[in-house]
């Protein structure tokens, strides 16, 4: 694999861009890995990244039923934070957000990190007490917030209304440290470098069974044949439940859509991200100007990746009040995706009661930020058995009540 570099740039332009190479191969798929990785969204790729660089487990393959990210990876608002309050929670989320600082040089491709900031408002007394508790928690837990005034939250985010009618602003947690990456770009980077590894990612590929020897995983059937297996790390977001039964266990998760829009491009108005938990709303500003505005998951569940009107409506109608300005746009596109939530909002990074079979689902609308953290715990716990980043995200949690609530730190959508 060639590196990417301004002298690249430079050469390649001197020679009408004819030297570039494939970012990633298209092979077809071999007859047995020792893992299999089904899903290459975001969290898929990372995992057999990390596989690569940590432990050396190469001969991997990455199967997509459709195209390589065109799950939620490229279906979300690319906000990355780690303020959350339960231990666990802090520590996955906190190691991905400083893999994310370096991952562009990690991995020889810009993912366009930005750490502009994310403050989520406290719109209530109540979320005032609670925010204030975050910050302790993240303090003790060693993540860089503080509780801001209302003032503070001016300064940052000039075109906010402080003194809305139903809930003003009174005051907000800050990170500094968060902020956004481009969606695309970081899976387009994993596959690159994963293929530079020798893996194989292997699109249009959808699984359709599970095989097993008894209570061990031997290999999936695919629409393009059988592939034997070692290994198998089950990575699908919403669609786990689908692929769980196949292998012949159950997930206490539900699967709803999520939707997002994108105004029209305007001037730089906005630095930071802006979470509003109280109205239900989110927005930051896009590198080429568009706002880039989400909410609450639907309240049903559901497989559609489509917006809907309700959703606009909702959505909107609760920003206006914080921010005016939002009146005026117009919406240039929406879109919605497949979130996979479980009953405490925590994900499931887990063996499984088969032997062989793991599974990385559970994440709701915090996906996206815990790319890189979740490939690194999850290649971890493939690899080794176990994981630090893991080990209290296990199915077993379920059975034994040893709950990870993160109904408020998760965001607006829980």
């Amino acid at each position: 694999m060639k590196r990417y570099s301004a002298f690249a740039v430079a050469r390649e332009a001197l020679r009408n861009h004819m030297g570039w190479e494939r970012a990633w191969a298209s092979p077809e798929p071999k007859k047995k890995y020792d893992v299999i990785i089904v899903g290459a969204g975001g969290h898929g790729l990372a995992t057999a990244y990390y596989l690569g660089k940590n432990f050396g487990i190469t001969n991997v393959a990455i199967l997509e039923k459709g195209w390589l990210g065109g799950g939620n990876t490229g279906r979300n608002t690319t906000i990355i934070r780690s303020n959350y309050l339960q231990d666990p929670s802090a520590a996955i989320y906190e190691k991905s957000r400083s893999l994310y600082e370096t991952l562009s040089q990690d991995l020889n491709y810009n993912v366009m990190y930005s750490p502009r900031g994310v403050i989520m408002l406290a719109q209530t007394e109540h979320e005032v007490r609670g925010y204030k508790r975050t910050a302790h928690a993240n303090a003790l837990q060693g993540v860089s917030t503080e509780f801001i005034s209302p003032q503070r939250v001016k300064e940052i985010v000039p075109i906010i209304n402080l003194d809305g009618p139903r809930y003003p602003v009174l005051g907000g947690l800050w990170q500094a440290r968060a902020g956004t990456a481009r969606h695309d770009a970081v899976a387009w980077g994993f596959a690159r470098a994963c293929s530079a590894m020798g893996m194989d990612i292997i699109q249009k590929c959808e699984v359709t069974g599970v095989s097993r020897d008894g209570d061990k995983v031997t290999g999936v059937t695919t629409n393009r044949g059988d592939i034997a297996c070692d290994k198998l790390g089950i990575v699908v977001a919403g669609n786990s439940g689908h692929l769980a039964d196949m292998a012949g266990f159950r997930l206490p998760i539900e699967s709803v859509s999520l939707q997002a829009l994108v105004s029209e491009p305007i001037k730089p108005c906005m630095d930071c991200v802006v979470m509003a938990n109280t109205v239900h709303g989110y927005m930051s500003q896009s590198d080429k100007g568009e706002m880039v505005i989400g909410g609450g998951t639907d309240g049903f569940n559901s497989y559609t990746q489509r917006g809907s009107f309700h959703h606009i409506e909702e959505t909107v109608r609760a920003l206006v009040e914080t921010f005016p300005m939002v009146a005026r746009l117009k919406m240039l596109r929406q879109w919605g995706g497949i979130v996979d939530i479980t009953g405490d909002r925590s994900p499931i990074l887990s063996k499984t009661p088969v032997d062989g079979v793991f599974i990385n689902s559970g994440w709701g609308t915090g996906g996206f930020k815990a790319t890189p953290g979740s490939g690194w715990g999850f290649a971890e716990l493939i690899a080794k058995g176990h994981s630090p980043l893991c080990d209290e995200f296990s199915l077993t949690r379920f059975k034994e009540g040893r709950f990870i609530d993160e109904s408020v730190a998760a965001g607006v959508a829980h």
